[in-house]
């Protein structure tokens, strides 16, 4: 997994108080958990923007003062209204530790369904690695150049080195459903005769012209 790193400082008090006073000067209260103690510190919204809004999952680099720590986020609180960020929670990690975090997925080539005619969905965004910290990859890429019409991708059907998925075994990651275009095609036929055959129509029969003697 790649690192990002933010810079925080720690927080003397904790409450609400505090915490509302830190949000009015533009930063956001955050808590470290899962070391030997809970770590409260605040930084500077700018701090978490390649953080948080991206599909990306990393490692996040906290350095505080004197001291630094290796996290992931495991919980954004956000504003009923504003919309804007308002706590972070964030996971402490250790390289000889399992850790499970989501990570993205991204679907590679073209599926031998989709040239039947079929559409190829993309159904889970991002699965649930478990392993340790540098097994981890950025992004899960799946092969679908050999998916059929009709056929899926399943959680059990993926396999990645030094890691494993918790998702269910059963959960379908991909597919290629059957389209209109496709259901409409004959045996043995292609998606653009089919679309051609479709489109095609009888030309009216010729209406005699009358006339006048």
């Amino acid at each position: 997994m790649k690192t990002f790193e933010v810079k925080g400082e720690l927080r003397k008090e904790i409450g609400k108080k505090n915490a509302s006073q830190l949000r009015k000067e533009e930063k956001i209260p955050c808590v470290i958990y899962g070391g030997k103690e809970n770590v409260h510190f605040s930084a500077s919204e700018k701090e978490f923007l390649n953080l948080i809004y991206t599909p990306n999952v990393y490692i996040a680099k906290i350095k505080l003062e004197n001291a630094e720590y290796n996290a992931v986020m495991r919980e954004i609180q956000v504003h009923p209204v504003s919309d804007k960020v308002i706590h972070i929670d964030f996971l402490q990690v250790f390289d000889d530790k399992n850790v499970t975090v989501p990570v993205p997925v991204k679907l590679n080539g073209f599926a031998k369904g989709v040239k039947e005619g079929g559409k190829l969905n993309l159904e889970r965004r991002k699965l649930k690695v478990s392993g340790f910290p540098n097994a981890i990859p950025d992004i899960i890429e799946i092969d679908v150049t050999d998916v059929e019409l009709g056929k899926t991708i399943k959680v059990g059907d993926i396999k990645i080195d030094n890691v494993k998925l918790t998702d269910s075994s059963n959960t379908v990651v991909a597919s290629v459903k059957l389209t209109r275009a496709a259901k409409g095609m004959e045996v043995g036929e292609t998606p653009v005769a089919a679309a051609a055959a479709a489109t095609t129509t009888t030309p009216p029969a010729e209406t005699p012209v009358e006339t006048k003697k």
